[in-house]
């Protein structure tokens, strides 16, 4: 499994259901908008569509012309309009163009790219909207996540937010809303982002991806679209958000993946970690925590969410040769006490451990868990 954060693409045409929230954006009034909810809904590719909308020169109700100008900048990267206040490993990831100083240091190896929006990102910022215009009416500021503000940087923000100069427009756009300032929160005007049907993103799912294959395999050799139903094993391991179901697509073929998602469980039990070989941590405890709940969910005598119950490790005893069985008590105290180490492990997975003695921690931890009875 690749790592699922969603890579979001300017150039791809929005879902519909974007589409739709895109309209209904424009048609309202505000300086600043936060666009929230879970990763995987597309709020960078939603930010991004109303940003290029508000700088666009000929502009409708569904959004940007995509054809004059200041469309043609910003899909480049070079509108002087915009500013794009990101973690400098996601402006690399990207392609959006770094600082001058910035760019020297990461260049000259002084530093590693920050994964948080630095304060000096945020004064640069303050410091943009205090300049002319370059073209248009309008100058926007695009942040993305915005949880990865520290409080320093968000309070360096916040009087420009509160009262901004000229016509200028702030968009944030987050995937933990509850971990902003209650004060940023404030002075932006709130937007949730809307879960898709989950047919209608698998349909979504299945025509992106074919356009994908089709683009590359007019290059190469022709590639063949994934079958549907290992798209469909995809979203449910992606929790039905389409934007992270597309990501793993691209950057495996969606039938390995979809086979190794679905051992996943099973070899967790056996303490496998050559399942999790080249697993990033984040990646990694991420999709132990749904096994986690999918576990949890069947001993109760609901329906898991994010695997089908057949790849789920079987409900026993414990004794050779018996059958499963569903007592509720049955390893809940282990379930529960396996949540709550992997929910303390998330908040610091992105420390710099040693990621094989991590993996190799966490597989021995899902087997201790996996075997209670």
């Amino acid at each position: 499994m690749s790592n699922q954060s969603s890579s979001p693409d300017a150039s791809r045409r929005l879902a519909p259901w974007l589409q739709i929230q895109l309209e209904s954006l424009l048609a309202q009034r505000g300086h600043a908008w936060l666009l929230g909810g879970p990763s995987g809904l597309g709020q960078f590719e939603l930010a991004l569509a109303l940003a290029t909308a508000w700088l666009c020169e000929q502009p409708t109700a569904q959004g940007a012309c995509g054809h004059c100008g200041s469309c043609h900048a910003v899909q480049v990267h070079t509108h002087a309009d915009l500013c794009m206040l990101l973690p400098e490993t996601l402006s690399l990831a990207l392609g959006w163009p770094l600082d001058e100083k910035t760019q020297d240091e990461l260049d000259s190896k002084k530093r590693k790219p920050s994964k948080e929006i630095k304060v000096d990102a945020a004064r640069e910022a303050v410091s943009f909207t205090q300049f002319t215009r370059s073209r248009g009416t309008t100058k926007v500021v695009l942040v993305f996540p915005a949880e990865r503000m520290n409080h320093i940087t968000a309070n360096t923000l916040l009087k420009t937010l509160e009262e901004p100069p000229g016509a200028v427009k702030f968009i944030l756009a987050t995937e933990a809303a509850h971990q902003l300032l209650p004060t940023i929160r404030s002075r932006c005007l709130g937007h949730t982002m809307v879960w898709p049907d989950f047919e209608q993103a698998l349909t979504w799912l299945g025509s992106e991806t074919a356009r994908k294959n089709g683009a590359e395999g007019s290059l190469k050799k022709p590639l063949h679209s994934p079958e549907a139903a290992d798209l469909k094993t995809l979203l449910l391991g992606a929790g039905g958000r389409p934007a992270d179901a597309l990501t793993w697509a691209q950057n495996s073929p969606a039938a390995d993946a979809a086979a190794h998602w679905q051992a996943l469980p099973k070899a967790m039990a056996r303490g496998d970690v050559s399942a999790l070989t080249d697993w990033a941590p984040a990646t990694a405890v991420d999709a132990l925590q749904k096994i986690c709940h999918d576990m949890w969910a069947v001993r109760v005598g609901a329906s898991p969410r994010f695997f089908s119950a057949k790849d789920l490790p079987a409900l026993t005893s414990g004794k050779p040769g018996s059958a499963p069985q569903n007592s509720p008590g049955a390893g809940l105290h282990a379930l529960a006490s396996w949540s709550r180490d992997l929910d303390a492990i998330a908040r610091t997975v992105e420390h710099p451990y040693n990621p094989g003695l991590l993996i190799e921690s966490l597989v021995s931890r899902a087997k201790t868990a996996l075997s209670a009875r």
